[in-house]
C-alpha cells in the first residue's frame, strides 16, 4: 500500500461545475473530482494540475469516478495531462466511470489514458511499476 503524506485530502479551488481535491502520497498524487469536466472547466483544470506536477511528483491519478460529464475539451485536457506526464517520466492513470469510459473508448483513447476501475487498482499498478502512460492505443 502507498504511504499518505496528507491526512487530509486538500480541497481545490476550480469552477462552479468542477470540484475536487488533492492528495499527495508517497510516490504520486491523486486528484479526486465531482461534477462537469467540460470547456468551461477545462482550462482552469489543466492549470491547477499543471501546477502540482511542477511541484510534487510526476505521476499522477485522476479519480475521475465522480464526473457526471466529459466533453471533447476534457478529453482534451487528459491527453495535454498524460503528455505532460510522460514527459517528466511519471505515471499517468485514470480512474473511470461508465460515462467516462464511453467517451473515451469512442475515440480509441483507452490504453493511452490508462484507465482503471478503482483508486486502489490504480495504486496497485503504480505499486508494481507498470508504466501505464507509455501504452499506445
Amino acid at each position: 500500500m502507498v504511504e499518505r503524506r496528507r491526512a487530509i485530502p486538500e480541497p481545490l479551488s476550480l469552477t462552479v461545475s468542477l470540484r475536487g481535491s488533492h492528495e499527495a502520497l508517497e510516490n504520486c498524487q491523486v486528484f479526486h473530482l465531482t461534477g462537469l469536466l467540460d470547456a468551461f472547466s477545462e482550462p482552469v483544470f489543466v492549470k491547477v494540475v499543471t501546477k502540482y506536477l511542477e511541484e510534487g511528483s510526476p505521476n499522477l491519478i485522476l479519480d475521475l469516478t465522480g464526473i457526471d460529464f466529459i466533453d471533447s475539451s476534457g478529453v482534451g485536457a487528459l491527453v495535454q495531462l498524460a503528455k505532460l506526464v510522460q514527459s517528466r517520466a511519471g505515471v499517468f492513470q485514470v480512474v473511470s466511470n461508465p460515462r467516462i469510459t464511453q467517451t473515451v473508448k469512442l475515440v480509441r483513447l483507452e490504453k493511452f489514458l490508462s484507465l482503471r476501475n478503482s483508486l486502489q487498482e490504480a495504486l496497485d499498478r503504480l505499486k508494481e511499476g507498470s508504466t501505464g502512460s507509455t501504452e499506445t492505443a
